[in-house]
This record gives C-alpha cells, sequence and structure tokens, in this order.
C-alpha cells in the first residue's frame, strides 16, 4: 500500500502577520457614577487605585484600568510638606525609567513633552498615569484613535465637555525612542496639531498614558475635587493623598475610548496530492479479504476520502492535526491543494 507521508518543502509554507482590532469604549458612568465607587479598588500601599467595570468584588468583574499620580524629584512640588510625597515621587521615577529610561550617566530621564529628548525641551514634571489592563489593550493600542473626554467639573450626565484628548495624526508620526516601544503625543486639538504644545504621551505597546497635570484643570483654573471644594492642579497633588488624588481626576473623565490590536501571527502549509498520491487509504478497514472495499470491480480506480491531515516532525512524531469539514474524494483523476493554517 502506498505510503501516507509526504515530506512538506520549503515553498510549501508561507509566514503571515495579520493585525486584528477591537473598539473599546469606556463610559464615564463606568469611571465614576454608575456603581457609587464599588468598582473602584484601592490598596495599602496607595500607590495607584484600579478601575473595574463591575463592583471588583463580584466575579463577573474586569479590570479595565489603573489610575495614579506623580511628580518628578525636580519638580517644585516635590517638597516634603506634600502628603504622599515619597510615593508620587517613587511612581514617578518607576513610570519614567520603564518608559523613558537613563541618561548615560544613568539617571532617570524625565518625560519630554515633544518626545524630543535629547535635544532637552519642556519636560512633564507632574503627571497622571493611565494604565490599561493587558485585556483591554491586548497587544498593543492602536494609533490615532485615542479619545478622552475630560469635564469642567464632576462628572454627570449632562455636563458640557472642556477638552478632548486625542493623539491626533499618531498613523503617521509618533516616536521610537522609548525602551517600552512605540509611543504618540497628545493634543487637546486636531486644529494645526505642530503648532499645539503636546498635553501628554501614550505608549501604544505598553498600554499607558501620561498626561501633564495642568490638562485637569476647568476654564477658570480650578480643579474641583467634589461639590463645593475647588482647588487648584497643584494643591490637589501636594495637599491629598494620592487616592484621594485619583479619586478627583476620575470624576472628571466623561468617556474614554481605544482601539486594541491582537497581533496574529501564522504559518500556512499547502499541502499538495498530486495525482498519483494518497489514492490509497491506511485505515486497516480500506481493505476486507486482501481486497478494497470502494471498488466494485478489479478495473476501477482506487479512491479515498480525505478527512484530516497530520503534520510531523521531522522525527515522526505528530504536531497537529487539521480537520476537514466534509471528506474530500481522491482518485487518481484529481489532485488536491489542501491549505493549513497555524496561528500562534
Amino acid at each position: 500500500m502506498a505510503s501516507s507521508f509526504k515530506t512538506v518543502l520549503n515553498d510549501d509554507v508561507v509566514t503571515t502577520r495579520t493585525l486584528l482590532h477591537e473598539l473599546i469604549p469606556i463610559t464615564g458612568s463606568i469611571i465614576s457614577g454608575t456603581y457609587a465607587d464599588q468598582n473602584i479598588k484601592n490598596f495599602s500601599h496607595g500607590r495607584f487605585q484600579s478601575v473595574y467595570d463591575y463592583p471588583y468584588l463580584s466575579s463577573s468583574a474586569n479590570h479595565i484600568f489603573d489610575i495614579s499620580v506623580g511628580y518628578s524629584p525636580k519638580s517644585a512640588l516635590s517638597s516634603s510638606t506634600s502628603v504622599d510625597n515619597n510615593k508620587k515621587i517613587q511612581i514617578y521615577n518607576q513610570m519614567a525609567q520603564t518608559l523613558v529610561g537613563h541618561d548615560i550617566n544613568g539617571k532617570i530621564l524625565e518625560f519630554d513633552q515633544d518626545g524630543d529628548i535629547l535635544t532637552g525641551g519642556t519636560k512633564l514634571k507632574e503627571a497622571i498615569f493611565i494604565s490599561f489592563s493587558r485585556l483591554l489593550s491586548k497587544d498593543e493600542i492602536k494609533k490615532g484613535l485615542l479619545t478622552l473626554l475630560v469635564g469642567d467639573s464632576i462628572y454627570s450626565a449632562h455636563q458640557t465637555t472642556s477638552k478632548s484628548i486625542s493623539d491626533y495624526g499618531a498613523i503617521n508620526e509618533y516616536r521610537v525612542n522609548s525602551p517600552a516601544g512605540e509611543y504618540g503625543l497628545l493634543y487637546t486639538s486636531s486644529v494645526n496639531i505642530n503648532s499645539t504644545n503636546p498635553i501628554g504621551l501614550i505608549y501604544y505597546q505598553a498600554g499607558i498614558i501620561v498626561l501633564t497635570a495642568s490638562v485637569f484643570e476647568g476654564s477658570a483654573g480650578q480643579f474641583s475635587y467634589a461639590a463645593g471644594n475647588s482647588l487648584s492642579v497643584n494643591q490637589t497633588l501636594t495637599g491629598s493623598s494620592t487616592q484621594s488624588t485619583c479619586d478627583a481626576l476620575r470624576r472628571r473623565m466623561m468617556n474614554m475610548q481605544i482601539n486594541n490590536t491582537v497581533e496574529l501571527n501564522s504559518t500556512i502549509y499547502f499541502c499538495r496530492a498530486n495525482h498519483n498520491e494518497f489514492n490509497y487509504s491506511a485505515n486497516p478497514t480500506y481493505l476486507s479479504g486482501s481486497k478494497i472495499r470502494v471498488k466494485n470491480s478489479t478495473i476501477d480506480n482506487p479512491v479515498t476520502y480525505v478527512t484530516s491531515i497530520g503534520l510531523y516532525s521531522a522525527d515522526n512524531e505528530l504536531l497537529a492535526v487539521a480537520k476537514l469539514s466534509e471528506p474530500l474524494k481522491k482518485d487518481p483523476t484529481n489532485e488536491l491543494i489542501l491549505r493549513i493554517r497555524l496561528d500562534f
């Protein structure tokens, strides 16, 4: 009986890369409103808080993002009298060394407003950090489609929008000088962005947004922490704990939207059965009394029905099995090319 094995040649193998995207809308009612902060998890270390799409004690809750604040040791706010001063400096340093890196002397670099680190320029010394969970961001955030609406005051269903923040033009204009991968610049307007000062950065592979704290100030330069309580952003950063500051920031977010990306790498095998191949089955039931079951007479062509294909290693170990949706008839009068795709 003919062999049921055939070597797959290099010309029969093709590799492909596919990017799949999913729109992720996050409403302000989830961030602050619907669950009266029952979906907000605070920790004893007091360095950040986590936001869920449902009360976090529920088994149905999904982690959406973490939010924290920090400032550079070189910031004017880094005085010993600030509440949670050391924690806020530690958060800034941790984020900066991961996303920006170190200089030639091993010192942690600060976040740069326009991403041109080598030429100096304006630094983002006081920052808000929003770190998306892998559940949402997947392999990376898609460039040019981030939208964050920041309200004039504490979230309400009918409030007007003060600022719309987005990575305008990032599809064609982004930076690659970060140890964490590619990142884009955030603006509050799509009009003539080249002459507008960026107000933050978004790191696509890391899934992290870095915003300058001043973007949360209202039109009057005040920052509403709670009803009847208006302070400047700097006063909130220095006079409140990290947890309280994160509460105030969340309650200013109206809506947020990202598109995530899943990178699908595939190997495609073209399994070719020529007219003179695989016309006999290796299945023991193919024969009965040394005769082929599917032949009515001795002059009939041999016939097989292909139902599955196995991929074997060089050591003859079965690595993968592909199942056909229906059996395919194979005899000396036809040829088959079966396309097998392995995704990883």
